[in-house]
């Protein structure tokens, strides 16, 4: 496991030297910041400034409902005020993210990859609640931020591996199974991570 483990951080390091737009950050099991452990972050921009992303496995204790409720949109579609909503990260918890599949013209919209934009102006959401919105989303509050190079460090620091966003895990997993599957694409199993961390 030592091999592959440094392995990983290698991966890692060639990573942080480029930009990281379109990434899962997979969280390592020694950080211990509880707003981060055991979370996949999909980071949605990367630059100079620093760094944007969205935690993909942190539900909160609400639905979309509540979010239409607090914005005075009333749904239609049947079942989407029943989707969950994610704690995106701990920065601005009342400013709204939808992550989604390309398709419609929303007014405030960002393209991470071909499969993946964020939008975070209120006609997508109105859209939703009508049953129009984009063929896959989800929904989340906050976000994660880090300032100009404290990213970079932090995955010298090896808090974080990195690895090409999977949509699989962005859309489709359930939220439990989303750290050990981003593992996974870099072919580490989360019990040996965690068991070889406990141990160093």
């Amino acid at each position: 496991m030592a091999n592959r483990e440094r392995g990983c951080h290698t991966e890692a390091r060639m990573v942080e030297s480029t930009n990281l737009s379109n990434h899962l950050l997979i969280a390592m099991p020694q950080l211990a910041d509880p707003n981060f452990n055991q979370t996949v972050t999909l980071v949605c921009e990367h630059g100079e400034r620093g760094a944007l992303g969205i935690i993909l496995n942190r539900p909160l204790p609400m639905t979309l409902a509540e979010v239409f409720e607090q914005m005075k949109i009333e749904p239609t579609h049947p079942g989407v005020a029943e989707l969950p909503v994610l704690r995106g990260g701990p920065v601005h918890m009342d400013r709204g993210f939808v992550l989604h599949r390309p398709g419609g013209q929303w007014d405030s919209t960002h393209q991470i990859s071909a499969g993946i934009q964020v939008t975070t102006s209120r006609d997508v959401l109105v859209a939703m609640a009508n049953g129009d919105g984009p063929a896959k989303a989800c929904i989340a509050l906050g976000y994660a931020g880090w300032e100009a190079g404290q990213l970079e460090q932090e995955i010298r620091d090896n808090s974080w591996l990195a690895v090409e966003a999977n949509d699989e895990v962005v859309f489709e997993l359930p939220f439990d199974e989303r750290w050990p599957a981003a593992l996974r694409l870099l072919g580490v199993e989360a019990s040996q991570l965690t068991s070889f961390a406990g141990h160093a």
